[in-house]
């Protein structure tokens, strides 16, 4: 699976789970709802500044987000 795909359902696992809105975590994070939609939908590169604020607004830290059977696989 690609990596923007694997970062993508990562960040809407962690949103579903604080029962947040899309638009409710582009708020949080001081990011265009439309870009944490085509980054869930693996469409957009996301950037390292814009991961972060992310992580930060859903309230987990870098660590923890990376630590998924997803990405201790390779690439695939």
């Amino acid at each position: 699976m690609d990596i923007r795909k694997k970062i993508g359902l990562r960040i809407k696992e962690y949103r579903t789970n604080l029962k947040l809105t899309q638009e409710a975590l582009a708020f949080k994070a001081e990011i265009d709802k439309t870009y944490i939609n085509e980054v869930e939908n693996g469409k957009r590169n996301i950037s390292v500044i814009n991961l972060e604020k992310i992580i930060y607004a859903l309230e987990v830290n870098i660590r923890e987000f990376f630590n998924a059977e997803s990405f201790n696989g390779g690439t695939n």
